[in-house]
């Protein structure tokens, strides 16, 4: 209210002074002459301030129009002017909007759509650097791989828009199987971006795929430096690579620096089975048997495992079977409770004709946990003590149909191998296998059904059958499978 009673005040005030102004004009005496074209204009006080006012309105409006020429010149001349930048405007405002709806059209899964409106944000916007990523996720979506393609190459020329390009063209190489171009990419791309995880495990499976065990090792180390491993699973997947890099160590020509791999896998991940089992065989063949024996020792006390066994049975090979008996007994007072060496010394004593020993040991496994291992040497253990061949026979139908037990078994898509592995031979993760009972059920095949005639008739023919014997036979229902827990007889 006051504020608007001030500029009342105010502007009453102006139109005071103003006619006060043109008063004092009026009765002021003389005045101004202009002579134009010989002709003589006499204007008075008031007069002369109103021709003063004209003609400065007049130079105003001249140089404007001055002002308006140039422009009209250098717009026709194609430089920036007010108007350009007023139609620049407007076709920047269409190119977002465009850009938006391919953005919407894309998360919607519309790719034709997107690929319209990309097309459309492009012809407006002349920016590459934001349009080329979404003309080739459209055409990507569209299926149209090679329009894809070539904007993930446009995209290359960038500083700022390379790392996208080479990841685009990694992702198409691997869709398509090239696994070797797209290592390279991967490798390229790693180097733009050290700190990328997708990126990073990418390559590591491609290096793993490709058993280039040094390369993996060192984009593992890039990893931990980066943050985005944890100390104690690098420690494990390190070790995983240098066993990897080790697989060849039982081979005719296997180098001392495989066996030191092997080595180095077991220290930096004792608990891992392969590794120890590895490590052991590495040992013996340098003939340094009590640190194998030391390494086999402290990993069964945290994993019994099969192979553990056997690596253990190859430290004394010539050794006969009620020795192999008594030095497993070592192993057996470290985990006498765990079903692995219930069934380990189940066998020895198998082996070395102790069957009231043999069947000590099974207990109620055959009842509790009945597998075909436990089943078959079931089976073994009354054909020792001279059962009825009926008695056997019950047995080993019941291993036929049996699960087969713990086995290798991938945690991302639970495929069963019949060997440890680095890689999922189906699934291709890194670093995803573990001993453990397979979660789905294992259903007998027609085969197991067909095979049980031959076992029947194989008893008839023999008066007694080793646990080794026995477990070949039913073992042989997987086409090339090999009997996972047997430890061999010596010699």
């Amino acid at each position: 209210m006051l504020w608007s009673l001030l500029k009342i005040l105010v502007f009453f005030a102006v139109i005071a002074l103003l006619a006060f102004g043109a008063g004092l004009l009026m009765e002021t005496a003389g005045g101004v002459q202009v002579t134009v074209a010989g002709t003589e204009y006499t204007l008075g006080p008031l007069q002369s301030v109103l021709a003063l006012g004209v003609l400065v309105a007049a130079v105003w409006v001249f140089f404007k129009l001055l002002a308006l020429l140039a422009a009209t010149w250098h717009f026709l001349n194609g430089d920036e002017t007010a108007l350009s930048r007023y139609w620049d405007k407007g076709r920047e405002r269409k190119g977002y909007q465009a850009l938006a709806d391919g953005l919407m059209a894309l998360a919607s899964g519309e790719g034709r759509l997107a690929l319209a409106k990309a097309a459309r944000a492009e012809k407006y916007l002349q920016k590459p650097e934001l349009t080329d990523l979404l003309v080739a996720q459209a055409a990507e979506m569209s299926g149209d791989t090679h329009k894809a393609a070539e904007a993930y190459k446009r995209l290359l020329s960038g500083q700022t828009t390379r790392f996208v390009g080479v990841r685009g063209i990694m992702k198409q190489k691997l869709s398509e199987g090239d696994t070797d171009t797209a290592r390279q990419l991967a490798e390229k791309a790693l180097a733009l971006r050290p700190k990328h995880e997708e990126v990073q495990d990418t390559l590591l499976r491609l290096q793993a795929q490709a058993e280039d065990w040094a390369g993996a090792r060192k984009t593992l180390s890039t990893k931990l430096k980066t943050g985005t491993l944890p100390r104690d699973v690098f420690k494990r997947r390190d070790a995983v690579l240098a066993l990897s890099s080790s697989k060849g160590l039982l081979d005719e020509n296997a180098s001392v620096e495989q066996q030191e791999q092997a080595i180095e896998a077991n220290r930096l991940s004792p608990d891992l089975v392969p590794a120890a089992a590895m490590a052991a065989r590495a040992y013996i063949a340098k003939g340094k048997k009590r640190p194998a024996v030391r390494l086999l020792k402290k990993t069964w006390e945290s994993q019994p495992h099969p192979d553990l066994a056997h690596a253990f049975a190859e430290v004394e090979p010539e050794e006969s079977a009620a020795e192999r008996v008594k030095r497993f007994d070592q192993l057996a007072r470290l985990k006498p409770q765990d079903d692995e060496t219930r069934l380990v010394m189940a066998e020895l004593n198998i082996v070395a004709e102790d069957f009231p020993e043999a069947r000590r040991w099974l207990g109620d496994m055959a009842d509790r946990a009945p597998d075909a291992r436990a089943l078959t040497l079931m089976a073994a253990i009354e054909r020792g003590e001279g059962a009825d061949d009926k008695i056997v026979q019950g047995w080993l139908a019941k291993a036929l149909t049996a699960p087969r037990g713990p086995q290798w078994v991938c945690g991302n898509c639970n495929h069963i191998h019949a060997d440890w592995g680095p890689v999922c031979e189906h699934c291709t993760s890194f670093d995803t296998l573990s001993w453990k009972r397979p979660e789905t059920p294992e259903v007998a095949s027609l085969a197991a059904a067909h095979m049980l005639p031959l076992i029947t008739g194989a008893l008839e023919d023999k008066a007694a059958a080793t646990a080794e014997e026995a477990e070949i036979l039913v073992a042989g229902e997987e086409a090339g499978a090999e009997p996972q827990g047997a430890v061999k007889e010596p010699g």
